[in-house]
């Protein structure tokens, strides 16, 4: 009779040991990144790189993807890691617009680094304040992106919707948009990215463009409804060309999330592998240079996932 089982007398003791070995399960989880053209999914891909080198059995499936969808495919199971924007999952734990609902199986893993809202428009657009964006064609990401949403709110604080402008195009990829740009089907373009962003890069090296100054009012108005979240920040001269000063933009920041069901070791392993690879990360993305895990670590208001939690109080970062 066949027996899955092989005997093995060794100094008297009996151990039984399998004939086959049976490998570890292996943890496959799907990773939401960002649009082409943008810092995400290069950066996704370092991720996945390193994670799956330094964690045995882990399998990554990397998508596209964009700041609220991820929340929301988070949230729903649709993928277990995702990157995000500190704005939009603040709005999705609270089940502000444009979530339906409350999210709630949404967990922090790492803050990253800062983003800027950038508003890109034609030299010869005469579009020099947020104001001046009525009657004029403008490209931005469809609906589930932040910087959509960040675009939309800017509109309506200063008087505007979409049917205030000449046209509205929704293009998921920022070479797509620069696109638009290039060819005159758009005067203005808005994205959240890091600066330099490449495909202003790309735009300014076909046509004169410049940055759409953000106002004290509508920054702050912005503050009013999403406390803590939006911040000034400040795109210095020189970043791009022909760009002779300062201009403020709005800022929030980019950050990594999780399933709150991802078991607890694998994202320990994850935060643990990304403290000690910066400099891989920042070679994609370059704010991330000189990131430490206390930064990593800074209390949004979105809670911590059990696995970095316990990585950051192991190095005393929490």
């Amino acid at each position: 009779m066949k027996n899955a089982f092989r005997l093995i007398i060794t100094c008297g003791a009996v151990a039984i040991a399998a004939i086959f070995a049976i490998p570890a399960a292996a943890q496959q989880v799907t990773f939401m990144t960002g649009p082409q053209g943008g810092s995400w999914i290069p950066l996704g891909g370092a991720l996945k790189g390193m994670w799956e080198k330094s964690i045995p059995g882990l399998q990554i499936q990397q998508t596209p993807g964009a700041g609220i969808a991820n929340v929301r495919g988070v949230d729903e199971g649709k993928a277990q890691i995702g990157l995000a924007n500190s704005s939009s999952t603040v709005d999705g734990l609270a089940g502000r617009p444009p979530y339906k609902k409350k999210v709630t199986h949404v967990c922090q893993v790492a803050n990253l680094y800062p983003q800027y809202f950038q508003v890109v428009a034609l030299a010869d657009a005469n579009i020099k304040s947020f104001a001046d964006l009525k009657g004029k064609s403008l490209v931005t990401q469809p609906k589930g992106n932040t910087a959509e949403q960040v675009t939309e709110l800017a509109l309506k604080l200063n008087g505007m919707t979409y049917q205030s402008l000449s046209k509205t195009n929704f293009q998921a990829a920022y070479t797509d948009a620069v696109a638009l740009m290039k060819d005159g089907h758009a005067q203005v373009m808005t994205m959240g990215t890091t600066a330099p962003a490449s495909a202003v890069m790309d735009l300014a090296s076909a046509r004169d463009v410049h940055l759409v100054p953000a106002d004290d009012k509508t920054l702050a108005e912005l503050n009013k409804l999403n406390p803590g979240f939006y911040k000034k920040r400040v795109i210095k001269a020189g970043t791009y060309p022909k760009q002779d000063k300062d201009v403020p933009v709005i800022g929030y920041s980019t950050h990594i999330i999780a399933a709150c069901d991802l078991p607890e070791e694998v994202v320990y392993k994850m935060v643990k592998t990304m403290a000690a690879n910066i400099d891989t990360m920042a070679a994609v993305v370059k704010p991330i240079s000189g990131l430490t895990p206390k930064e990593m670590a800074v209390d949004m208001g979105i809670p911590f996932h059990k696995g970095a939690a316990k990585f950051y109080k192991e190095v005393g970062a929490l």
